[in-house]
């Protein structure tokens, strides 16, 4: 990780090396970086420092996920900046490059949690971040994002540092990232091929990969570049040893065009599966909903806590890491209210600031679990740097999904234990009934069980019957999807006092008059 020691050098951020005078603005961006710098590293942290607590269960695919660790040695400096395509992501040793614009505190705060974000990426992408450019620019330059200055600047820092990837903080249109790379002389990625890179590590069910690797083939078709042969047409037929003749005349098609071809194939096949896959997940939430069992989804920034509160209130045991995107395939586990009543929790995949369109429509059958659910449990991690942020994050990408601005959402604000009472405190004017808890201490998780207790729908059917014996399977689905507000034995049977669904009402009913 990257080593905060006055030996490492730093980037001056934005500002020619030698050049004596450097203007606020620059000095600000010299701040940021070296801050975010001193912070490398936290994104990842060893199982001893995990804070891992008992409700997360013995972590098995901790192991697992460690092993995918990146293996350094893997080079992919550039002799000759026309070999480059697009590459399998190998990121080691890497610089960052964001921008800015405007001025004043809010300004430079809001350029740094950006920033460190991105370099939270990057270590969970398996890399090692060196250093940082940060300039203040009031919108990028079209052909090197930075302008040719910065660029030869940022060449500088590579060589100097060693570094063999450049991450950008946003997406880069192609002829930017071209224009980048021809520069610096080694790979530049965006943001959204980091992120996507990250998905494609962490995916494990075949849903999940099917959904990465359509958003990665989105992400490349209008990125794929060629020189030389590959922009040359083959020709058809039968075509002579010295390429004329009959037959070599027709525009045939060129390699590049080729590949698209193939790559709109294969993305038409993954929509197919995906599609195919879709009836079985609806299947299993209507056997939820046959059962009348109530669903409770978890949202939120990624890392903010939501697969911990999930352990806390469940003993799920799911993978619990302080990584972004740690959880891709979504877990449901059952839980029950204070009062006896079960439901269902859904942890789902975090969302994060600018995710990649390609991701969310990829993704889309995966967060019909959240449009689906009765409650949605709405995770922030209220200390970080800019929870306001997350919040407002989370609640964009939600409403592009059908559905789910109607539902009722409970804010629950995370990592309470960490955070300033004053941030609490400023969370609730934009969230008046968020709960603040801790899902490694346990703090609030009590009030948290009876707040979504009162958002679950409740039977809306009251019956008093007296059931038979012989049919105690009735008593026992009135304990576990109704609301059992008495019970008592009798000589005829047991006596039920209850809230139910129609279909159950209409099923003890039926077993009474069969009596």
């Amino acid at each position: 990780m990257a080593d905060p020691t006055p030996t490492r050098r730093r980037t001056e951020a934005g500002v020619a090396p030698g050049r004596p005078d450097i203007s606020e603005a620059d000095r600000r961006a010299q701040d940021v970086v070296a801050r975010v710098l001193a912070r490398a590293g936290t994104a990842l942290q060893d199982e001893s420092t995990a804070g891992h607590s008992d409700y997360d269960g013995e972590q098995l695919d901790v192991e697992e996920r460690t092993a995918l660790q990146r293996v350094g040695g893997l080079s992919t400096e550039l002799s000759d900046v026309t070999e480059v395509e697009y590459r399998q992501l190998r990121l080691e040793k890497v610089v960052l490059v964001g921008i800015f614009s405007g001025s004043g505190p809010a300004v430079t705060e809001a350029a740094e949690v950006s920033l460190r974000e991105l370099a939270a990426l990057a270590e969970t992408a398996g890399s090692e971040v060196l250093d940082g450019v940060l300039q203040r620019r009031h919108q990028p330059d079209p052909g090197t994002y930075l302008g040719s200055g910065k660029a030869a600047e940022l060449a500088d820092v590579v060589a100097a540092t060693g570094a063999d990837t450049v991450v950008v903080d946003t997406e880069l249109a192609p002829s930017q990232r071209r224009g980048l790379e021809d520069v610096v002389k080694v790979k530049v990625i965006d943001r959204t091929a980091l992120i996507l890179d990250i998905f494609a590590q962490h995916a494990k069910s075949r849903e999940g990969k099917a959904q990465v690797e359509l958003a990665q083939l989105e992400y490349l078709l209008p990125r794929l570049r060629g020189w030389g042969d590959s922009m040359s047409r083959q020709a058809g037929g039968r075509v002579a040893a010295g390429g004329a003749g009959m037959g070599s005349r027709g525009p045939g098609e060129t390699k590049i065009e080729l590949d698209r071809r193939r790559i709109r194939t294969r993305m038409s096949k993954l929509r197919r599966q995906i599609r195919d896959m879709a009836p079985a997940r609806a299947e299993q939430r209507h056997s939820r909903r046959t059962g009348a069992v109530p669903s409770v989804a978890i949202v939120g920034y990624t890392n903010a806590g939501k697969s911990s509160l999930l352990n806390r209130l469940t003993g799920a045991g799911v993978l619990v890491q302080n990584a972004l995107f740690a959880t891709l395939d979504p877990t449901v586990r059952r839980s029950e209210t204070p009062d006896g009543r079960q439901y269902t929790l859904a942890d789902t995949v975090g969302f994060v600031r600018n995710l990649p369109t390609q991701l969310v429509e990829a993704f889309r059958s995966t967060l019909e679990e959240v449009a689906g659910s009765d409650v949605v449990v709405h995770v922030v991690d209220a200390s970080h740097p800019d929870p306001e942020g997350q919040l407002s994050a989370v609640r964009d990408t939600l409403r592009d999904i059908e559905g789910v601005s109607e539902l009722p959402e409970l804010v629950v604000l995370n990592k309470s234990d960490l955070a300033a009472p004053e941030t609490i405190a400023r969370l609730r004017t934009r969230a008046p009934n968020a709960i603040a808890v801790s899902a490694k201490t346990g703090q609030g998780i009590e009030e948290l069980q009876e707040r979504i207790a009162e958002l679950l729908p409740r039977p809306a059917i009251e019956v008093d019957v007296v059931v038979p014996y012989q049919r105690g399977d009735l008593v026992h689905r009135a304990h576990i999807s109704g609301e059992v507000l008495s019970e008592e034995h009798t000589a005829e049977g047991t006596h039920l006092h209850a809230r139910v669904d129609g279909a159950l009402a209409a099923e003890l009913d039926q077993a009474v008059a069969s009596a």
